[in-house]
């Protein structure tokens, strides 16, 4: 009996040991691309292969889900809505917020209901202030008017509740960015900024709201609020989006708010949007507060107080718009600003001194050096509409595609000009109309992607009616089989655009680029850690510190380019007043590329901050060489342009980059 009771135990234990094991549930993302899975989904995400995609939503491994949600953010792909949306209850936080990311980038409306489920599902489901906080922005990006002004009521929240206070104010910042806006998520924003305790992240959101948002209405009460805020010297980057808030204000309180503060400004970035706000109020009070800051020792603030002369300008002006460009102790981009307005604001009536201004600008056109400087004489010749046979004369035929993309630019500005029948008189306006169709046609058949480009779109204008001058499209049809795929993308969509125009098409969409450049895994996974590159510059050195785990293929696209020395003696072609500094292209004019393209990778990143550093591009997925770096905040690109680095030292190198400056090297590290 012993005997079989041992026997008994031993069978036991065998059949244990024989059972198998149940798998352990994985409840973590591990976000580790060195794993080849992992890279096979970004490889899928890459290839836009959404089907694929699709499979790994039912993978036990929450690691594989997230990846793929996360692709659609990308991807933008209306097809995988219904096949995102059971994910918002996912057991996995980090799922869900994968899923309401990528629901909020793609946009379609119909993912709302699912959104406003998944913020409160119920007992049986708990839910993080994560994942609320990305359905709030989510639906910002998705919703009806009815949801705008249910978020911007939300009362609940504490002032501790930093994530849900952040979801909200997003949520209300990207409803503003869709033309969205209600008096109680204008409140609510107020509230956010003036009143104590509230998160720094969540304030700076709100002045982002006030930076962009259209059609607000400040009430007296609101005005006096944000006026003290801007008063009392809180962080530069929320006085910047309080500064254009109250030029939608036009009132004594927001005047004398900017005015006040502009006058003990240090920050070129702040005293940049106090001038722009200005340019709301009465030329005759603020003037005299805009005109000495042409002589400020800042490029950035002397360049965009002379662009508020173009903007604001006045006829009785422009006499000493010209007398002040003539000063030779001002940058040359002050000066031709200066020309730029004088020309635009000189009556065509004072024959004798709209001539000699003319002249003089001819003849700078004529010793001028620098490229990016006859592109502006140019730009300002276009003020004045006799000037278009002598614009074509000088820009069609030179060598220099910087001064060829100007005039095109020029000429589209005559021929879109508002007063353009008054100027020219009803008979000779005809003749004038038909000699520009005949540039622009010109300019399509030329061999310049740029003239191409320009001359397309102008011709597609309906208000211009170029379409009633037209007589065949075979110079359309012509130019674009000539251009070369993907290199030459931005004006083959022009030309298309243009085409379908003429034949009657509407808003045909845009052709995505094939898939012409993969992803390097190899070398991904070779980087050093902390992969970073230094870019040397006229004005000296900025370290990027890329992020090879968000946007691997910009980051080695990037990296590649700049150990073949392509970055070496490019011009930083464009330079905009606190917003960005932009270089890479092959042609310094925007329009130059290299014959690949890369995809656009939009990840869980934000333009938040100062130095952040995108890919540019002329739609999705046409990436290639040319990158920005930010001035200031600029959330408004968020999900649109694709985050690689960030700047870590040189951030006053930046600020500091002119139109024209060189990168001597870029060394990657």
């Amino acid at each position: 009996m012993f005997k079989k009771i041992i026997l008994l135990s031993v069978a036991v234990l065998l059949l244990l040991q024989c059972k198998p094991v149940e798998d352990k549930k994985i409840t973590d993302v591990n976000w580790d691309l060195t794993n080849p899975k992992l890279q096979r989904i970004l490889t899928l995400q890459d290839k836009q292969e959404t089907d694929s995609l699709i499979t790994y939503f039912r993978h036990n491994d929450p690691t594989y889900r997230y990846g793929a949600a996360l692709a659609f953010a990308s991807v933008l792909d209306k097809a995988a809505v219904d096949s995102l949306i059971p994910l918002l209850k996912d057991e996995v936080m980090d799922v869900r917020i994968a899923a309401a990311y990528a629901l909020g980038q793609i946009g379609d409306d119909k993912a709302e209901s699912a959104l406003i489920q998944a913020f409160k599902p119920g007992d049986s489901i708990a839910v993080s202030d994560a994942v609320r906080g990305t359905i709030l922005e989510a639906i910002g990006k998705t919703g009806s008017q009815q949801s705008l002004f249910n978020i911007a009521t939300i009362s609940t929240f504490l002032r501790a509740d930093t994530t849900l206070l952040e979801g909200q104010a997003w949520g209300l910042y990207r409803f503003a960015l869709r033309g969205k806006v209600v008096p109680e998520g204008t409140s609510r924003m107020v509230d956010f900024i003036a009143r104590r305790g509230y998160p720094e992240s969540v304030r700076l959101i709100a002045a982002n709201y006030f930076a962009r948002a259209k059609n607000i209405k400040l009430d007296s009460m609101a005005t006096l609020s944000l006026s003290k805020a801007l008063a009392q010297g809180i962080n530069p980057d929320i006085r910047m989006g309080i500064a254009l808030g109250l030029g939608q204000k036009n009132s004594g309180i927001a005047l004398n708010a900017l005015t006040n503060r502009l006058a003990i400004e240090k920050d070129y970035r702040v005293k940049c949007n106090i001038i722009r706000a200005l340019g709301q109020f009465d030329y005759k009070k603020v003037e005299p507060t805009i005109t000495p800051l042409l002589d400020d020792k800042n490029l950035n603030v002397a360049k965009t107080a002379a662009q508020f002369f173009i903007n604001n300008g006045i006829a009785r002006g422009a006499n000493a718009y010209w007398r002040k460009a003539r000063d030779t102790t001002l940058h040359w981009q002050v000066q031709m600003a200066l020309y730029n307005a004088a020309n635009k604001y000189m009556p065509a009536y004072f024959e004798v001194t709209k001539s000699q201004l003319n002249s003089e600008l001819k003849n700078r056109l004529a010793t001028a050096k620098n490229s990016y400087e006859k592109a502006e004489i140019i730009q300002a010749l276009g003020q004045y509409p006799w000037n278009y046979k002598f614009i074509k004369e000088q820009g069609f035929e030179v060598n220099d595609v910087i001064v060829r993309t100007a005039s095109v630019q020029a000429l589209a500005a005559i021929a879109s000009n508002p007063d353009f029948v008054k100027f020219f008189g009803n008979a000779r306006s005809k003749v004038v109309k038909r000699d520009l169709k005949d540039a622009f046609v010109e300019a399509v058949e030329k061999s310049d992607v740029s003239m191409m480009a320009l001359a397309a779109e102008v011709l597609r204008k309906p208000e211009l009616g170029f379409i009633d001058l037209v007589d065949s499209l075979d110079f359309l049809v012509e130019a674009k089989a000539k251009l070369s795929l993907p290199k030459e993308m931005e004006t083959w969509l022009e030309i298309k655009q243009t085409l379908d125009f003429f034949n009657g098409k509407e808003n045909s969409e845009d052709i995505k680029a094939n898939y012409n450049h993969p992803i390097d895994w190899e070398m991904h996974n070779a980087l050093p850690e902390g992969v970073s590159a230094e870019i040397e510059t006229d004005k000296g050195s900025i370290t990027l510190n890329f992020y090879p785990d968000l946007a691997p293929g910009s980051v080695l696209n990037f990296i590649q380019l700049a150990k073949n020395g392509y970055y070496d003696g490019k011009n930083f072609h464009r330079v905009v007043s606190n917003f960005v500094a932009q270089g890479g292209c092959s042609r310094g004019d925007g329009y130059g590329a290299l014959d690949y393209s890369i995809r656009t990778e939009l990840p869980m990143a934000n333009y938040i901050r100062e130095g952040v550093v995108g890919m540019a591009r002329s739609g999705y997925h046409t990436e290639c060489t040319q990158f920005f770096i930010t001035h200031a905040p600029t959330p408004h690109l968020d999900g649109k342009y694709t985050i690689f680095a960030q700047v870590t030292d040189g951030m006053n190198v930046v600020h500091e980059l002119e139109q024209g400056d060189r990168i001597k090297k870029v060394t990657v590290r």
